[in-house]
Formats: C-alpha cells, structure tokens, sequence
C-alpha cells in the first residue's frame, strides 16, 4: 500500500474544502493508505495539479462558480489521460443524472455527511483490479 493518496479538492467555497478535509479525516477508510489534500479554488489551479500529476482522486464541487464541478469533470474525463476517479459534491439528489452526464465515478449530496462521503472517497482509493478480455 502507498504511503499517502493525494486527494484534489475543487470548491470556491472555503467552508465545503474544510466539510470534505474533516469528512475524510486523515484516513478514509482503513483498507485506503492517508489522505493529504490540495484545495483548488479555481479550475486554472485544478489543471495545473493535475499537470504535475500524482493525483490520486478528486473531490469536484458541483456548486463551485463560475464553472461548476459537473462541467469540471466532464472536462477533465475528455482531457486527462487516465484521469483520476472523481467524487462529485452535488446540492441536490436530483441532480444525479447530471453527475452520469458528467462522468463522475462516485457522487454524494451536499452538505457533505461524514459517513457517506468517507465511504465513497475510500472505495475511489481502492486499487483498482485491471479489466481483462
């Protein structure tokens, strides 16, 4: 197992970063190695980390703006090779068809809810088995 998964974090809100820092904890889940967060405000900083790379998972706002998590993701699934699982943060359970339009790999309802959003990170950390034919 990895010494640390790094988790970006999307919001322009400073309190909803800090809800997803104390949802996760220093650890997830204790099958998924610590969490250390990068907190992006604006999509300029989300591209340029994921330039650098070592992104283990990402955490996208739905309700950041101008440009919102759900358009984030969609970007990022058409762009990013081999880009990172994303957890979407909605602000409605409504809006789950919107999280399949955007291609996110997990989504859960703002605010974040402890127990829910630990879960959902984790089984984003999880190695992955490789898909054979």
């Amino acid at each position: 197992m990895q010494a640390t998964a790094t988790v970006l974090v999307y919001s322009d809100n400073s309190a909803t970063r800090e809800q997803v820092r104390l949802a996760a904890g220093r650890r997830p889940a204790a099958d998924v190695p610590p969490v250390r967060f990068v907190e992006c405000a604006t999509l300029p900083a989300v591209l340029k980390e994921l330039e650098h790379g070592g992104i283990d998972a990402c955490v996208l706002d739905g309700e950041t703006a101008p440009i919102g998590g759900m358009g984030v993701c969609r970007q990022l699934k058409d762009e990013i090779f081999q880009c990172p699982p994303v957890l979407l943060l909605m602000g409605r359970p409504q809006d789950a068809w919107l999280a399949t339009w955007s291609r996110a790999d997990a989504a859960v309802t703002l605010p974040v809810e402890p127990v829910e959003f630990a879960g959902a990170l984790a089984a984003l950390l999880r190695p992955r088995k490789p898909v054979t034919a």
